[in-house]
């Protein structure tokens, strides 16, 4: 047996051969990062890097890895990580900007 539980309106379930990642995309089921108080789908890092340096987010430098782009704020311990190149920027870097920064994105089907 094999599938994915999901929980929906207080309930869960299993839900057999979930579609994959890449027959979701060629679906049209894809992922976009919404930015709330501008309304703004982000589509690029530059938009990106604005929204969140807004909310106080600076680049980290200090990481040893060189394919990631990595965030900090100074006021916490949360680190952003995505990778470099934004063809590879997909939902679990979106649910993760979306948890540091509740109030101001949400994921949304694209």
């Amino acid at each position: 047996m094999s599938g994915v539980w999901v929980f929906r309106n207080g309930v869960v379930r299993l839900v057999e051969n979930p579609t994959s990642g890449a027959a979701a995309a060629a679906a049209g089921k894809r992922k976009a990062l919404l930015h709330m108080p501008s309304g703004e789908v982000v589509t690029s890092y530059a938009s990106l890097e604005r929204k969140l340096a807004a909310l106080g987010w600076e680049r980290y430098y200090g990481g040893g890895d060189v394919g990631m782009l990595q965030y900090h704020k100074r006021s916490s311990v949360d680190l952003i990580s995505l990778p470099k190149d934004f063809a590879h920027f997909g939902s679990v870097h979106m649910y993760d900007i979306v948890v540091k920064n509740r109030d101001a994105f949400r994921v949304i089907d694209a």
